[in-house]
Order: structure tokens, then sequence, then C-alpha cells
């Protein structure tokens, strides 16, 4: 079955065509800017890469992208009817999904009414999931929740300590974020060690723009770090990550603005970006730190001390971890990035080779950790999209039989 997975935001829509029965990878692209000036569709297939005119909304960028899918001349299918179902990354599934699940329209005005929690991204999760009904009506849609891995986390790891009563009224708790990449890293982290996921206990760290830490136990997430929303937990691109909450309302004092342009401040301009003022891609940091630029060190600093931390932190909550996995933009790729937050933590048993960190092949699974290491680390590149694309086939299979 080929199955298309799709990761929309507000003005974008990531896709990605897989033929589940080989689990390849068919063919890639972004549409980007839609609905805004000059925008554009990328189509990757067979080592190549063309670009075609963009769409004014989502609906019609979903039609733009099965037309390229289709295409005589450049196309990987020959019909509409070779995709057999729809897998759709939604962010915030909340209280009330705790796996993926078949898509209908009480489900989409269940995530549409989870948007208040990510207004970032489920509307745009919801926009693209009507589009793709309107464009292939008959086609199964699938959900795969970035919070449903962490579903798993005892209270005493999801619970703040506000009024009880308000947790109960309102949902407020920790929900986590990245599940995906976590559970596809466990799972491969499980093979490599020869056991069954149920046995593994490991630290996952997810660093990217975006970055969140997982503990793992018995290969389920009993904690995690980003809470009601993506802002808190470690420093990242353009997110503070956490602070004291009274924080907010200083600067709402002192900047003399709203709780909502704070709290935009505090997602958008902040992390590496407000620290360095250069920029919030760790590689640009990083080369502007090796020209002494010392906000941009101390940005930094700030990211791997923050990781630091919550390894720490999860090595007690674990009673000890039998291996740390590194997986994202930034933790698959900035070998520095590595060295820095595992320095000076062989007391924890974790001994980095600094040779195999620095010359690891990229895109590969690799142990990077010393022989005298009794923490293993590894860096296992994440594929969201073919976890997503697992999960989906599964829901679909299971409808068919069902019938």
């Amino acid at each position: 079955m080929k199955i298309l997975v799709v990761n929309a935001g507000s003005s974008s829509l990531k896709y990605q065509l897989l033929d589940m029965e080989n689990d390849k990878l068919l063919a890639k692209g972004n549409c980007e800017k839609i609905g805004l000036a000059d925008p554009i569709i990328s189509y990757k297939h067979d080592g190549k890469e063309e670009i075609f005119e963009g769409a004014k909304n989502h609906e019609e960028a979903i039609k733009k992208v099965l037309d390229v899918l289709v295409d005589k001349k450049n196309g990987v299918i020959k019909s509409f009817d070779e995709i057999g179902a729809i897998g759709h990354r939604v962010v915030m599934g909340g209280w009330i999904f705790k796996e993926s699940t078949l898509i209908d329209d009480k489900v989409i005005e269940q995530i549409d009414r989870l948007s208040e929690m990510a207004p970032l991204h489920n509307p745009a999760h919801v926009l693209c999931m009507r589009a793709c009904k309107k464009v292939m009506p008959n086609i199964p849609q699938v959900a795969v929740f970035d919070t449903s891995f962490h579903s798993s986390m005892p209270e005493k790891a999801y619970m703040y300590a506000i009024k009880y009563e308000d947790y109960e009224k309102f949902h407020v708790r920790r929900y986590g974020a990245h599940g995906t990449s976590h559970r596809f890293v466990t799972q491969e982290l499980a093979k490599v060690l020869g056991k069954d996921v149920s046995e593994v206990n490991a630290i996952t760290c997810h660093l990217g723009n975006g970055s969140s830490i997982t503990a793992i136990k018995n290969g389920k997430s009993v904690d995690t770090s980003m809470g009601l929303t993506p802002l808190q937990g470690v420093v990242m691109g353009t997110r503070s990550g956490d602070i004291d909450p009274t924080v907010v309302q200083f600067l709402c004092s002192h900047k003399n603005q709203s709780v909502d342009q704070v709290l935009n401040y505090l997602n958008k301009e902040c992390g590496l970006l407000g620290i360095s003022g250069i920029s919030s891609d760790h590689r640009e940091v990083s080369q502007s730190a090796k020209k002494s630029n010392k906000r941009a060190q101390l940005a930094l600093d700030l990211l791997a001390y923050s990781v630091k931390k919550y390894i720490g932190m999860y090595m007690a909550v674990l009673n000890g971890a039998e291996a740390i996995v590194f997986t994202g933009g930034i933790g698959e790729n900035s070998y520095e990035a590595r060295e820095q937050i595992l320095q000076d933590l062989e007391y924890l048993g974790i001994v980095l080779d600094k040779d195999k960190n620095k010359n690891f092949k990229r895109g590969q699974i690799e142990l990077i950790s010393s022989p005298k290491s009794k923490v293993k680390v590894y860096v296992i590149p994440t594929n969201e999209e073919l976890m997503m694309a697992k999960d989906t086939l599964e829901i679909v299979k299971n409808l068919k039989n069902s019938k």
C-alpha cells in the first residue's frame, strides 16, 4: 500500500509518499508560503528536485501535490487510486487522543478544540484534513499525534502542582511533543541492543529548532521536557524553554505588553536567536561562536547546559539508563553540541569517544561512546514520517479487516 504522509503548518505543507511494501520513499517535498506572496512547491524524487508554482490555500496545495505525483513525465504513481491512505501529523492530542486515530468529522472537531494549546499547529492540521477530505473523499485519513507516546507518563510526571480542581476543569498538565520521533528512535535502539522494546531504558534527545528530552522506561515515556505546550523544556531555536512563570508578568509590566505578546516573544524571539542576536539556526550560531562572538558562544552554552541538566535529572528518574540517543537536526549533525552536552558526565558512567563522535557517518546509526562508558551513546536518525505511515497502515488494515 502507498501512503501519503502530510505535515501541515499555517503556511506550509510537507509531504512524503511511501510504498509500505518495502518502506521505500517514493517522493517528498514542501508546499511553502501557502496563501502568501510567491508560493512554491518543491518535489524531490530519484535524487532530483523540481520547483513548481505554489498554492493560495491548503486545498489547492493538496490538489497540486497530487498533480505532481501523477504527472506523466515526472510522477511516481499513475493514478490517485494508488494512494491507500493519508497520515497526518498532529502536534496536540491533549487528554482526548492517546493513540493514532482514524479521522472523521468528530475527530476533526476535537482536534480543532485542542487548538488553544497548539495555536500555531492544530488549526493548520484541521485545514489540511478538511482539504484532503474535499479532494480525496474516499481515501481514509489517520491522525498521528505528537503527544500520544507520552500518554504513558505517570501522574507524578505529568501533573503541575496547581489546584487539582483546575487540572480537572481545564486539563492543565504536561503533554510533551515529538512523541513520534522519540517512539521511532526507541524502537530502533531496541533493534541495535538486540532487545524487545519493553526492555529498553534510555534517554532520547530530539534536538532541532524545537527540542525535547524524554525518559524511556521499559520502552515507554515516563517523563519528557516539553509541557502543556512546546514552550517548556530546554533552550531551543527561538523558544526560551524553562523560565520562572513570573517572568511573563515582569515582562508584561516593563515592556508594556499583553500576555499574548509576551508569550509570542518567548516562543519566537528568544532561545538561540534571542541570546546570540544572530540566528535561530544552530549552524549559524556555531559559526559565529568560532569567530569569538561571545553572545553566540553563550547561546550554545545555555543550550548544552539545559540538555545536560535534563539528562542528569532523567538518569535519577530512571535509576540509571543503558543508553542515550541523539536525534533531530542538531542531535544528528552537530558533533560539537553532543560533545559539549556530555562533557563532565563521567560520574554517571557516560564517556564519549571524541573521535567516533566527530567522524561518525551521517544518516546511519552510530555508537559514539567509549568502550569504557557504562552508558552507551548512539546517534540514531529519526524518521517520523515512516513511523506515521506505519501507524496509518495498521489502522487502515484493521479497518478493512473489520468490514
